[in-house]
């Protein structure tokens, strides 16, 4: 495509890498796990799908109504539904579950771990039904598409990937002419990261959950305030790689600006919950309580399992999961309070 039609933007080239249906990282791989690239909060401990389930399962006896659609974007194997699904149960929850999902290797294993919760697939979330939506997004946002800006003395020029002067690898540039729109002040040099899927998505949604009624309920790793900087990253086998070296031989993702975030869903009238750090949240929700009730059943290697399990998703250094995933909720305006986060309209 490169050689043809010249170089192409970062949005561009992420979509081709990550979602190429014949060729993209998710179509033709499971990615996560020992065995795979990275491992997410839900591979890490039973408690963290747990506790989101019984978050879930307060509101859905509270709001929804008798048939409410709860909802994961990106489910990965399934295992955060499934074990969410154990709480939901026990409280009685009733509702239909939808799974937003477009790679097929993923898309298997999710039907096979969730056959008993009879869940219906989507390509994407224009097809859920017209009714009030409880939606997880666990690491979702971090992958979609980015565009990304470079400040020079012209202005600001947009990243793009082409060729070496050899035609054999790809190599960063930037636009010869730059971005009229873009107007920010920074120093020559700087990085700015626009995160245009994420904002479509999140106002389609926020959007959604205003007209229908709804949560949506957002952890990722990132940032609260919008900044500069080059946040993009490849990750294969659970090391740092070149974004550029292996197209779709590995996980490519950018920190996600929670701040843009709100904005667009408060631009289309939801209101904003958060976000909090993922350690203050699961915490609150309860976190050592339920580490310290499957501890009293548990083995001596049990326990040590549990315990670090609760130290990593809990770790509170600035790279840690703790501080470095976020929670955000959007709500509609009727939902004045979630439980865990506090509200910032």
């Amino acid at each position: 495509m490169i050689r043809t039609d010249g170089p192409i933007g970062l949005d561009r080239y992420m979509a081709l890498c990550l979602s190429h249906p014949d060729h993209g990282y998710y179509a033709t791989r499971d990615p996560l796990g020992v065995a795979g690239d990275f491992v997410t909060a839900p591979e890490i401990s039973q408690m963290f799908g747990e506790l989101i389930g019984a978050w879930a399962a307060t509101l859905l006896a509270g709001f929804f109504g008798p048939r409410p659609c709860l909802v994961e974007l990106g489910p990965g194997r399934g295992t955060l539904m499934s074990d969410a699904l154990r709480s939901l149960r026990a409280a009685g929850a009733a509702f239909d579950l939808h799974l937003v999902e477009t790679s097929p290797v993923l898309r298997a294993l999710q039907a096979e771990r969730l056959a008993g919760a009879s869940p219906v697939f989507h390509d994407s979330v224009t097809s859920l039904p017209e009714a009030p939506l409880l939606v997880i997004a666990n690491e979702f946002f971090d992958a979609l598409p980015v565009r990304q800006f470079v400040r020079t003395p012209r202005g600001w020029c947009e990243r793009r990937i082409g060729l070496n002067a050899d035609q054999t690898d790809l190599i960063f540039g930037l636009d010869p002419e730059p971005d009229p729109q873009i107007t920010a002040e920074a120093a020559d040099g700087a990085v700015l990261t626009v995160p245009s899927a994420s904002l479509g998505a999140m106002r389609d949604l926020a959007r959604r959950l205003v007209r229908d009624g709804g949560v949506l309920l957002a952890i990722d790793y990132g940032h609260e305030r919008a900044g500069f900087g080059d946040t993009l990253q490849a990750l294969e086998d659970h090391r740092f790689a070149d974004p550029l070296a292996r197209p779709g031989e590995a996980d490519l993702t950018t920190h996600v600006d929670f701040s843009a975030l709100a904005r667009a869903a408060i631009a289309e009238g939801a209101v904003v919950h958060g976000p909090v750090s993922q350690r203050d949240f699961l915490l609150a929700l309860g976190l050592e309580d339920r580490a310290a009730r499957l501890k009293a059943r548990a083995r001596p290697e049990q326990v040590s399992e549990i315990d670090a399990a609760v130290a990593r998703l809990t770790d509170p250094n600035p790279r840690g999961m703790g501080a470095l995933f976020k929670v955000l909720g959007i709500s509609h305006p009727a939902v004045a309070r979630l439980p865990a986060l506090p509200s910032t309209a």
